[in-house]
């Protein structure tokens, strides 16, 4: 697998199935590593990344899946809705893990 759709995966606790709706890529091509042309999975990564990195392990991959105020973040994802997703990160930074509608 590309190293950076598994550093993605993991970090979202990612099924093999979300992670190729979320890139819009057969299993074929995530495995091979021709994501190159994929922005998606760049973006991803450097949207995540300050969170990656300040919160402890497991947070964010509970948080992805946790109904927040804008609803749930891997819902987000799974619609390729990555503007939703992007303002959830956001509002994570300012707001820390909050649950609830």
């Amino acid at each position: 697998m590309d190293a950076p759709a598994a550093v993605l995966q993991t970090r979202l606790g990612l099924s093999d199935d979300e992670l190729c709706r979320i890139l819009d890529a057969d299993p074929v091509a995530v495995i091979s590593g021709e994501l190159a042309h994929r922005p998606e999975l760049g973006i991803l990564l450097a949207l995540t990344d300050e969170p990656a990195a300040t919160l402890t392990d497991g947070v964010l991959r509970r948080w992805a899946r946790t109904s927040g105020p804008a609803g749930r973040p891997i819902d987000h994802l799974l619609a390729r809705d990555f503007a939703a997703f992007e303002a959830a990160v956001e509002q994570l930074g300012r707001r820390g893990f909050v649950i609830g509608g």
